[in-house]
């Protein structure tokens, strides 16, 4: 008899996730994580100077409300608290002119003039039944339980960002359509690009942007706390390069990518199944730098301290040159960066009177380059005097960021890039991706669908079809 049902490899999102979605089942689980510290892409540290809390990968959370799974637990209990800012996103452009995602449609609407008509047209269909295009988006390719809300959602999420840009006569909207497509780390002529942007649009006049309390490692210890009250069995400081040193098991759920896999000691899995892990293509990395500084970051607009997250990147010509430059694998002078300010509404970030900054802009994969002046000349352009603010920095290349964790392979922090040919079809060519070739086996990164992002939704979708697999009639 086995000592686990279950043994899950992994404590960020979708790890935790697939070990509760199992314990709530009552099997025996054993979460196991490499680090000292759980949370994988959830970690909030003092990377600068003391006192000044930043957070290491992920920072602000459009999808933590609007995953159906995150939101079914009763993490509140568990100590989560979350703030949600003014506006879920400000983009300023070199005019003058600030395009604003607020936490409404209507407002949002409003603030976009003479193409607010256009945006609405496009986000209001998927606020009205985002509930069911959330159980169909997010997870394997399936028969929806409501085909036609998704077909129409689907006309235009397949399309490229560059043709629904074209349909804006303002360079406001059009920038800020661009900084959402662009959360997707891929050019913005791909196929399916419109998709990410739909959604982040919406998730934000539904529900805004929201900010944990304390950091982004509060829901990794909320989602533990929940587990272990669950009866969870949790194991940290264990790197796993051998299965044949792990206790005894019925099932195995991996959150790691294909690289990981790969190198795992005693997976003898499929010539057609390796082959394929092996055909998996990553996206481009990240830069990343976290700043403690002395005041608020000052933006030539001041709105734009009320942003959980601030789009740099000017118009929408000049991000979508950008991105495909990067793309290339060239360096580009003016980079799309993604710059947010945890502690303009979190007072637990910094000493009292001072702030911290976090940004991140996309760069060729494994790129070697040192990134930190032109990601400060971009916020520079928009807050003029921000570099006299700064107290110190600490910077992440994409060879650093795979070191921390080697789940960002080369800064990749989606798990591979997620175009049209890896969108659902990740890591392989399934309708059930979660499963490799050992019936035993299971991988839930998020180098399965739904893809990046902190929802739980790999790990919830992983778990169920171990369920199903292997303990429902028993």
């Amino acid at each position: 008899m086995s000592r686990y049902d279950t043994i899950i490899v992994g404590s960020g999102p979708n790890g935790l996730a697939a070990a509760i979605t199992l314990r709530q089942q009552g099997l025996a689980t054993l979460l196991i994580e490499g680090d000292e510290q759980i949370g994988g892409g959830m970690r909030t540290k003092e990377l600068t100077l003391p006192g000044f809390k930043h957070d290491v990968c992920s920072a602000i959370h459009p999808m933590a409300m609007a995953s159906p799974f995150f939101s079914s637990l009763p993490l509140a209990a568990h100590g989560l608290e979350f703030v949600t800012p003014k506006y879920a996103a400000a983009h300023p452009l070199d005019n003058g002119d600030t395009a604003f995602l607020h936490n409404s449609l209507c407002d949002t609407v409003a603030g976009l003039g003479k193409d607010g008509k256009r945006y609405q047209s496009l986000i209001e269909p998927v606020l009205a039944h985002w509930e069911s295009l959330a159980k169909a988006i997010m997870g394997p390719l399936r028969f929806p339980e409501k085909p036609l809300n998704l077909a129409a959602f689907g006309l235009h999420a397949l399309q490229p960002a560059s043709w629904i840009a074209n349909r804006f006569k303002t360079d406001q909207a059009a920038a800020l359509w661009a900084g959402m497509a662009a959360h997707g780390i891929q050019p913005l002529s791909n196929w399916t690009t419109s998709a990410i942007a739909l959604v982040l649009s919406a998730v934000g006049n539904k529900y805004g942007w929201p900010i944990p309390i304390g950091g982004s490692q509060a829901i990794a210890n909320a989602l533990l706390s929940y587990y272990t009250s669950l009866g969870g069995e949790l194991q940290t400081g264990t790197w796993v390069e051998d299965i044949a040193a792990l206790p005894s098991h019925t099932t195995l759920i991996l959150d790691l990518t294909p690289k990981q896999l790969l190198g795992l000691k005693g997976l003898k899995f499929s010539l057609g199944y390796t082959r394929q892990l092996e055909q998996f293509r990553q996206g481009m990395g990240v830069f990343k730098i976290d700043w403690a500084l002395s005041e608020k970051t000052p933006f030539l607009d001041l709105r734009c301290q009320e942003a959980a997250t601030v789009h740099l990147g000017n118009t929408y010509a000049e991000i979508a040159a950008n991105e495909q430059a990067s793309h290339l694998g060239k360096k580009v002078e003016k980079p799309f960066v993604l710059f947010t300010q945890q502690s303009a509404f979190d007072s637990q970030r910094a000493p009292e009177g001072k702030h911290t900054g976090w940004a991140y802009c996309h760069v060729p994969n494994g790129s070697p380059e040192d990134y930190t002046k032109e990601i400060e000349a971009q916020v520079e352009r928009f807050a003029p005097g921000f570099r006299d603010t700064i107290l110190a920095r600490h910077t992440y290349s994409p060879a650093q960021l795979e070191a921390y964790n080697p789940n960002y392979v080369g800064g990749d922090i989606n798990g591979g890039i997620m175009d049209i040919f890896q969108l659902y079809t990740r890591p392989t060519r399934s309708l059930t991706p979660y499963r490799t070739s050992l019936k035993n086996v299971y991988i839930c990164s998020s180098s399965t669908p739904p893809g990046g992002g902190v929802h739980g939704m790999s790990g919830y979708h992983a778990a169920q079809t171990a369920w199903k697999d292997h303990f429902d009639k028993r």
